[in-house]
């Protein structure tokens, strides 16, 4: 079974190797002992979350049912609200900024390997969606985080990172760690940023819980996508009665986990039971950071009270009424508005 699994990683990685087009000088990273921090400079277009500075970014993507993204739309088709009260947008711009993303895999034991099978094989396939100035790393975790390789722009030393990976040695899933990990080193980090978590959703060790997990989620502002590696694999097992209740409401909480990591930071999370379904994805992943709608405001509240402020995105038609968008065929479709859900207020130092 390991050789098989390991076997496997290598072919798959190989001719994606070949297909990866070297990057430049021009565009590669320094080495690791040069490379600069993750915070790198800010470009026009770029916009990031900070509690320092009264002013909350926002951004927001929009799909319609179909998937495709809704793109043209200007600042008067924005309303913002904060608790329920709408605010002034200041800043507004539709960007396609470079990316500072981190691959997140669980890599360990659980699912025979598969899951770890899985996450590396299909972070491989993200990688040929970058562009030469995106900035990528590749962390791993099972009983803790492990940083593989640190932030480049050069997507082969992230795929020799991959290759690199042998047969995992544990059994265990620390997913809130590892979360909380990349939260904490992308903290500074400026422009757009994002991980994509390629993991079962399962977690079997961590030190936090899922309520600080989710806190330091709302206290981010970095989009978390998601992506299953095990829904075939629980299929089979439910298929064959292998998993017990027991084991099905493990799976449905992890799956449900995935779900609210993507939907609190105003990501997305997918769960593919085949492997064609992979490309797709990953395309959709890099499109959904490359079709943002970078929005900004300073809160009515001035209060600095350390309290979570609730944030809704709306679409709006030029008389202030609900938008409605049409297909080619002037039928009228639904749309999805993805953007954080809120961030917490800054709490003065002063008695």
């Amino acid at each position: 079974m390991q050789t098989t699994i390991v076997r496997g990683i290598f072919s798959g990685l190989l001719a994606l190797a070949l297909a990866l087009p070297a990057s430049n000088a021009r565009g590669q990273a320094k080495p690791k002992d040069q490379q600069p921090p993750p915070e790198r400079p800010q470009n026009p277009g770029d916009f990031s979350i900070s509690v320092i500075v009264p002013v909350v970014n926002v951004d927001v993507v929009v799909t319609d049912n179909n998937g495709n993204f809704l793109t043209g739309l200007k600042k008067e088709n924005f309303r913002i609200t904060e608790d329920n009260s709408v605010q002034q947008i200041a800043n507004f711009a539709p960007t396609d900024a470079p990316m500072t993303i981190v691959l997140l895999l669980e890599f360990s034991q659980r699912g025979y390997a598969i899951f770890s099978y899985n996450a590396v094989n299909w972070a491989a396939e993200f990688l040929g969606t970058l562009k030469q100035n995106d900035w990528v790393a590749l962390e791993t975790f099972s009983m803790r985080p492990n940083i593989e390789v640190d932030f480049t722009h050069d997507r082969r030393e992230v795929l020799g990172g991959l290759t690199q990976l042998t047969f995992p040695p544990f059994h265990e899933s620390n997913l809130f760690d590892a979360i909380a990990d990349v939260l904490g080193r992308m903290k500074d980090v400026k422009g757009k940023k994002a991980v994509l978590v390629l993991a079962s959703g399962e977690d079997t060790f961590s030190k936090l819980n899922l309520d600080q997990t989710m806190k330091k989620l709302r206290d981010t502002d970095v989009t978390v996508f998601a992506v299953g590696v095990g829904e075939r694999f629980f299929e089979m097992m439910d298929a064959t009665q292998s998993m017990g209740p027991i084991g099905q409401m493990n799976y449905l909480q992890a799956q449900n986990q995935l779900k609210t990591f993507a939907a609190l930071t105003g990501g997305r999370a997918w769960f593919p039971r085949f492997e064609g379904e992979i490309p797709s994805i990953m395309q959709d992943v890099a499109a959904s950071l490359r079709n943002q709608y970078s929005l900004g405001y300073t809160p009515s509240n001035g209060a600095q009270d350390g309290k979570y402020r609730k944030i809704k995105v709306e679409l709006l038609a030029p008389d202030g009424g609900p938008l409605t968008v049409m297909d080619q065929k002037g039928k009228k479709v639904k749309y999805q508005v993805y953007a954080r859900q809120g961030y917490t207020a800054p709490k003065s130092t002063v008695d």
